[in-house]
């Protein structure tokens, strides 16, 4: 039965079979970092610490963040709060880790969904461009552009597009989400201003990918055009942008799915670098304090949620292939 036919069961069992399989990986990966967190050089308790304090103070101090404890029962208070669905309180922040997230994903979540845009429209449209002009001089321009953007370190260009578009020109803000003052402003006006504190970082997080989607999009459309169903279909006098859009696009598009399920969590990743050069108040920005703050439950908690992610963007892939071929079967 096709996956996207009358009823949806084999989709929902294969979705729920692919959650259970994922449990113990995402728990793996959890228990991996909370073991090579603390073999890493640093003390947390090292924020708190003044040459005038009292040894008892900070003895009293590590005692309260549960780090006088050994190691295994630390792991297991972890394990318990997580069970009960508690990330624990911030070492630096003295709040909530949750909290913490429920600010911070939502701007990361703005960033790489507008990133994400960029690398599929413009890799897809400039692949397709370059498959269509193949050995040709757009071909050419193409190709050495894309390799030459894709080997560009993202930290590199955003300081480059800093120092362009913000110091020289003046065009565009420089860093945060919106401008001072922002807040006082009225609805479009402020939505334009965040418009425009957007364009740099996304760009810097987007393009390096939309580079590797342009390279595959015109390997996989070369692959289909070459197909014998392609050739019947402009044999029938079919125009060629018929045949390209309507019967080779489709097929073509299946290996980019497999990458926008790659990539979801190399964005997130990604916006590390890039949040913290544009300080972006994003979860990015929040786990590279969190590391030089040795705070463990943020590391620990946004370690969690990139897990989640590389499995979630994994299973999101599988389940569209259906939707782009629906010979795939799910039973």
């Amino acid at each position: 039965m096709p996956a996207w036919g009358g009823k949806g069961a084999p989709v929902i069992r294969y979705v729920v079979r692919r959650i259970l399989v994922s449990i113990p990986l995402i728990w793996a990966l959890a228990t991996l970092t909370f073991f090579l967190i603390r073999l890493a050089p640093g003390d947390p308790v090292a924020i708190y610490y003044h040459q005038e304090i009292d040894p008892d103070v900070m003895e009293t101090i590590r005692a309260r963040l549960g780090l006088d404890e050994p190691l295994h029962i630390q792991y297991v208070r972890w394990l318990g709060s997580l069970a009960r669905g508690e990330l624990g309180i911030s070492f630096s922040h003295h709040r909530p880790v949750a909290e913490l997230l429920l600010e911070t994903i939502p701007h990361t979540l703005v960033l790489t969904v507008w990133a994400l845009l960029l690398d599929l429209v413009v890799g897809v449209a400039i692949g397709v461009v370059s498959a269509v002009r193949q050995y040709t001089w757009v071909d050419n321009t193409i190709t050495v552009g894309a390799l030459f953007v894709y080997s560009m370190p993202g930290f590199w260009l955003g300081l480059m597009m800093i120092i362009l578009f913000s110091l020289h020109l003046g065009i565009l803000p420089a860093s945060q989400m919106e401008s001072v003052g922002a807040e006082a402003l009225s609805f479009w006006p402020r939505q334009w201003d965040r418009l425009r504190h957007l364009v740099m970082p996304v760009f810097v997080l987007g393009i390096a990918s939309a580079a590797s989607v342009a390279r595959y999009m015109r390997g996989s459309l070369l692959e289909v055009i070459r197909k014998d169903y392609v050739r019947t279909a402009r044999a029938k006098g079919l125009p060629e942008r018929a045949v390209i859009f309507k019967h080779a696009l489709t097929n073509a598009l299946i290996p980019i799915i497999t990458l926008l399920g790659l990539y979801l969590p190399f964005l997130l990743s990604g916006a590390v670098v890039t949040e913290t050069i544009f300080a972006w108040p994003g979860m990015g920005r929040l786990t590279i304090d969190a590391i030089f703050a040795r705070d463990y439950p943020i590391v620990m908690a946004t370690n969690l949620i990139a897990g989640v992610m590389v499995v979630a963007g994994n299973l999101l892939a599988d389940i569209l292939y259906g939707v782009v071929d629906p010979r795939i079967r799910y039973e």
